[in-house]
């Protein structure tokens, strides 16, 4: 009776985990990020977070990788130096809920200038 894909957790070994990755050096470039992720497993994507207007990076990014290999990669390099700062290295939270920051404004730039608050 049993089924030859029935062992628990064989189905999760491959699936992706997106990692967050707070508190990075401003000048952390994916490749870095890459590079330093790869030491602990096979890095899928990363992607650093930046402003729309400037194009510099938030301080921020996101790595995919294998379940395992994020999970490991969690435990290894959350606190590890990079740059001079300590990085923040948890699961992604998923943005479901409470539907991401305002920003508003700096769609209408033809006019007016500086907004009163």
């Amino acid at each position: 009776m049993s089924h030859s894909g029935d062992v628990p957790g064989s189905e999760r070994e491959n699936q992706v985990k997106k990692i967050y990755v707070g508190n990075l050096p401003w000048s952390a470039s994916e490749a870095d990020l890459r590079d330093f992720f790869s030491t602990v497993g096979e890095v899928h994507s990363v992607a650093v977070i930046t402003d729309r207007e400037t194009g510099r990076s938030r301080g921020f990014a996101f790595v995919e990788m294998d379940d395992g290999d994020a999970d490991k990669a969690i435990n290894q390099l959350n606190g590890r130096d990079m740059g001079g700062r300590p990085l923040r290295v948890n699961e992604a939270q998923d943005r479901r809920r409470g539907g991401g920051g305002g920003g508003g404004g700096g769609r209408d730039r033809d006019g007016g200038g500086g907004r009163r608050w």
